[in-house]
């Protein structure tokens, strides 16, 4: 029944080396991120609000470059299996147009009218004003981080993942450094607060692109071509079009969807405490899940890599025995983190920031939902993110992804907490719930077969 797993240790080797350094990246940059979230709430729960309600629209900005580097990657994995390194810089170039256009729109948005922005995602007039203020700071640094990004995934793509976890690590700790120095007015700097987060943010993203520049001007790894960088034609930017706008979509949709639900807790009853434990318990459980979650990104890269190549007879049983993996690691680590939440994060860790009794049961609420329904996450992702999609089936993929967000975890979530009033329990529920249908959705896909597709064909 199970002898799709038998693919020799090489195989399990491959996806294990792949898989690491994006741990190595997250689990580094979660943690310092989870720094971060830890020394804004030393300033109160107000502060830690505000930053969570700032990240509302800079989630979905995130993850549109996400897709954008989706689409960007769901190319460069079957063309480099093909040895296509011309076509390699052409998506490349398409990918640095798009998402600079992209985030720096985004970026004179929040620079020139963050406050009427900040408004649509709550109600508190005092934690807006505090997260325009932060979003203002942070504004073009979503520039700097996109370009680097759109580099580092088409390394990531071509089987080059350290790169990402050297350059986004460094990054991150000369961010948390800056924080303690700038919110708190160490070395003889001033106490800016929220403020000296939002500035410590910009700081690095910009050190991130300065180090991609560096890494590019070497050119020891993968040489660019600037000619076709600059000029990708028409030809792959009809390509990309057809591959990466789905993705794109499917992205921007996804992350509005999320945000919606940040935006519901924003206008519950009891709002600044559920936004402050919501802020705290997804960077604590963003730093727990990472093992899980790098599966995704590896699966991607295998699923292409083998359709490019031609093995499309194995494409299969690979993507079977990669989703295999991912649902048990997300069992096992889901299991021994609910044990963690009660041993260690109820009564050490939560205590720590500066919460109100009734926000840290709202966090220990939002963690145990989590990590009792991580298996299916966890299978959901690497088969909808990774194999589906890697294997250039980017339409299914996005209904699979969508539908039970939009369709039926959103609607409900709104009814539960803001129509009937049934509190947090019920919404994080209702947000569950989204997994429970996305895996039976993904499930009868992946058997079907009909996600197997060249993308680098005419």
């Amino acid at each position: 029944m199970f002898s799709y797993l038998h693919r020799g240790k090489d195989f399990y080797r491959e996806v294990f080396a792949l898989a690491l350094p994006m741990i190595f990246q997250s689990l580094v940059t979660d943690s310092l991120r989870l720094l971060d979230t830890f020394m804004v709430g030393l300033l109160g729960e107000t502060p830690m609000a505000a930053v969570t309600l700032a990240n509302i629209p800079i989630f979905v900005i995130y993850l549109m470059t996400f897709g954008l580097q989706s689409g960007e990657s769901i190319l460069i994995a079957q063309f480099y299996g093909k040895g296509d390194t011309d076509s390699v810089n052409r998506v490349m170039g398409i990918a640095l147009y798009l998402a600079g256009g992209l985030t720096f729109a985004f970026g004179c948005i929040l620079f020139f009218a963050p406050v009427p922005f900040m408004s649509l995602f709550g109600n508190d007039s005092g934690v807006i004003a505090q997260a325009a203020r932060y979003g203002k700071i942070v504004s073009f640094s979503f520039l700097f981080d996109s370009l680097a990004q759109v580099y580092i995934a088409a390394h990531r793509s071509m089987g080059r993942p350290k790169l990402g976890s050297w350059i986004l690590s460094g990054a991150g700790v000369v961010n948390a450094i800056l924080n303690y120095l700038l919110i708190f007015g160490k070395l003889g700097l001033p106490a800016m607060g929220i403020a000296g987060a939002a500035l410590a943010t910009a700081l690095s993203r910009l050190l991130e692109l300065v180090c991609v520049l560096f890494h590019a001007l070497a050119g020891r790894t993968f040489p660019l071509r600037p000619a076709l960088l600059l000029r990708p034609g028409r030809d792959m930017l009809h390509r990309y079009i057809r591959y990466g706008t789905p993705v794109l979509l499917n992205e921007t949709l996804y992350g509005l969807g999320n945000s919606l639900y940040t935006t519901i807790m924003g206008h519950m009853p009891l709002s600044q405490a559920i936004l402050a434990a919501y802020g705290i318990s997804g960077n604590i459980n963003q730093v727990c899940t990472v093992i899980v979650f790098a599966m995704s990104g590896a699966a991607s890269i295998i699923v292409g890599r083998e359709i490019g190549a031609g093995r499309r007879e194995t494409v299969y049983d690979v993507g079977r025995a990669l989703d295999t993996v991912a649902f048990l690691a997300g069992a096992v680590t889901g299991g021994a983190f609910l044990v963690v939440t009660y041993r260690f994060f109820v009564p050490v860790v939560y205590p720590i920031f500066s919460l109100s009794p009734q926000a840290r049961e709202i966090a220990t609420l939002m963690s145990v939902v989590t990590f009792s329904t991580l298996a299916l996450r966890s299978f959901n992702s690497t088969n909808v993110v990774g194999v589906l999609r890697g294997g250039g089936d980017v339409k299914m993929t996005s209904l699979i992804d969508l539908g039970p967000l939009w369709l039926v975890a959103l609607p409900c979530a709104a009814l539960s907490g803001l129509v009937f009033q049934w509190g947090i329990l019920a919404v994080c529920l209702s947000m569950a719930l989204e997994n429970v249908v996305k895996f039976f959705l993904g499930l009868w896909r992946l058997h079907s077969g009909k996600w197997i597709r060249d993308v680098t064909e005419e």
